[in-house]
C-alpha cells in the first residue's frame, strides 16, 4: 500500500494526470488500427468463401467451383495478414481480449478440414454455413474488447458505430448464404424463412445504431449504396412467401449477385469508417495539450473550456458515455447469448445423438412451447447438464 506524505496533489497535478491518461488511451487505440483493419478484411473474405461454398454445395458441384478456389486463396491472404497484425501488436492487454483472439484462431485452424468437406461435398450447406459463421462471430467479438476503457465520447461513438456496421454486414452475409441455399435448392422450409426474417430484422437494428452514431455524409453513403435494393426486396418476398420457380439456378445466381454487390458497398463503407476512426484518434492526439506542467499564468485550469459552462458539458459527456455503454453491453449480451445456445446445441448433439439441425429445432420448439426465449431454454439445459455430470452421492 502506498502511503502519501506531505501535501495532497493539487488541481494542476490532477489535471495533468487526466491529460496523461487520455493520451495513453488514444495512443493505445492508435496502435490497434492495423488489427481492426486485418479483422475487417479477414471477415469479409470468409463471408465471400461461405457464400460461394453454399452455392457449390447446393448445386451439387455444378456452380461456383472457381469462385470457391479464389475466395479460399484470398481468405488465406487475409488470415496471414491477421496473424501478422497479432504478432506486431504490443497494445493488447486484458484476459478478455486474449480469450476472444484465442477463440477466433481456434476457428481459423479448423478451416482446412471444413474446406475439405466442402470440396468433397461431404457436408450439408446449412452446417457448413454455421461453421463459417461461428468463426466469423469469434473474429467480430474481438472488436468491442480492443479498447474497453476509452472514455472519449467521440472515439467511443465511432467504435460503437463500426462494431454495429460490421455486425449488420455479417447478418447481410448470412442472409445471402441462406437465400443461396433456398434458391439453389428451389425450396424454402418454414425454418429457413424464419431464419431469413430474423436476419433481416437483426441487420436493420444494427444499421439503426450505426446510422445514429455517424455523420450525415456516412448516412448518405449508406442510404445510397448499402440499403437493400428493389430487386433484393422482391427476392426476399419470394423467399418468404412462396417457393421459387425451377430455373436451373438462375434466380440463385441473381440473388447472390445482388447481395454480393451490397456486401461490397458495405465493405467499402466499413473501410471508410475505420479510416475515420483512426484519423479522429490521431487528430485528437495531435490537438491534445502537450504533457507539460500548466502555465503559471493559468490560474483556472478550467479555462480550456472558455465558451462552454462546465456543468452542462460534464452532464452531456456523462449521458453520451452511458448511452454508448448500454449499446455496447447490448451487443455483447447478444454475442454471449449466441455462445450459450451453441453450448446447449452441443449438449443435445452429445447426449441425445442429434444432428446440429435437429438440436437447433429442438431448442426452438421448447422455446415456443414454453413461450420463452431460446437462450433461457439453453441456460436451463446447461444447468441440467451439470446435474448429469455430478458425481453420485455416497
Amino acid at each position: 500500500m502506498t502511503i502519501i506524505t506531505g501535501n495532497p496533489p493539487g488541481a494542476a497535478v490532477w489535471y495533468q494526470r487526466a491529460r496523461y491518461i487520455r493520451k495513453q488511451q488514444l495512443a493505445h487505440m492508435a496502435q490497434l488500427g492495423a488489427l481492426v483493419s486485418a479483422i475487417s478484411g479477414l471477415v469479409h473474405m470468409l463471408q465471400c468463401e461461405r457464400g460461394a461454398s453454399n452455392v457449390w454445395l447446393c448445386s451439387k458441384g455444378q456452380l461456383y467451383e472457381a469462385e470457391c478456389r479464389a475466395s479460399r486463396a484470398l481468405a488465406d491472404d487475409q488470415l496471414a495478414a491477421f496473424r501478422q497484425a497479432l504478432m506486431a501488436e504490443s497494445a493488447l492487454s486484458g484476459s478478455a481480449v486474449c480469450e476472444r483472439i484465442a477463440s477466433a484462431l481456434a476457428g481459423t485452424e479448423l478451416l482446412e478440414a471444413l474446406r475439405g468437406k466442402v470440396s468433397r461435398r461431404a457436408i450439408e450447406a446449412g452446417l457448413a454455413m454455421e461453421q463459417y459463421s461461428r468463426t466469423i462471430r469469434s473474429l467480430l467479438s474481438i472488436i468491442p474488447q480492443l479498447n474497453d476503457s476509452i472514455d472519449d465520447p467521440q472515439i467511443a461513438g465511432r467504435i460503437v458505430a463500426l462494431y454495429s456496421l460490421m455486425q449488420g454486414k455479417e447478418l447481410v452475409g448470412q442472409e445471402r448464404a441462406l437465400g443461396a441455399i433456398g434458391f439453389t435448392q428451389g425450396y424454402f422450409s418454414d425454418e429457413m424463412r424464419q431464419k431469413l426474417v430474423d436476419r433481416i430484422d437483426a441487420q436493420q437494428a444494427c444499421f439503426d445504431i450505426f446510422l445514429s452514431r455517424v455523420t450525415p455524409a456516412f448516412r448518405a453513403v449508406f442510404r445510397e449504396n448499402c440499403a437493400a435494393s428493389l430487386d433484393t426486396e422482391q427476392l426476399r418476398r419470394i423467399a418468404c412467401t412462396r417457393q421459387p420457380a425451377a430455373d436451373g439456378g438462375a434466380t440463385a445466381l441473381h440473388w447472390f449477385s445482388q447481395q454480393t454487390g451490397r456486401l461490397e458497398h458495405l465493405r467499402a463503407l466499413e473501410e471508410s469508417v475505420i479510416h475515420d476512426l483512426m484519423t479522429t484518434v490521431h487528430e485528437r492526439m495531435a490537438r491534445d495539450p502537450a504533457l507539460s506542467p500548466l502555465p503559471e499564468e493559468m490560474d483556472d485550469p478550467l479555462a480550456v473550456w472558455p465558451d462552454r459552462p462546465l456543468l452542462p458539458l460534464v452532464r452531456q459527456q456523462a449521458q453520451e458515455i452511458e448511452q454508448l455503454s448500454r449499446q455496447l453491453a447490448s451487443l455483447r449480451d447478444a454475442l454471449e447469448e449466441r455462445k450459450t445456445i451453441e453450448k446447449a446445441k452441443s449438449v443435445l448433439m452429445t447426449h441425445q445423438q442429434m444432428s446440429e439441425e435437429q438440436a437447433w429445432c429442438a431448442l426452438r420448439k421448447m422455446a415456443m412451447d414454453k413461450n420463452q426465449r431460446m437462450v433461457e431454454i439453453a441456460r436451463a439445459l446447461l444447468t441440467v447438464k451439470t446435474l448429469w455430470q455430478a458425481p453420485p452421492q455416497t
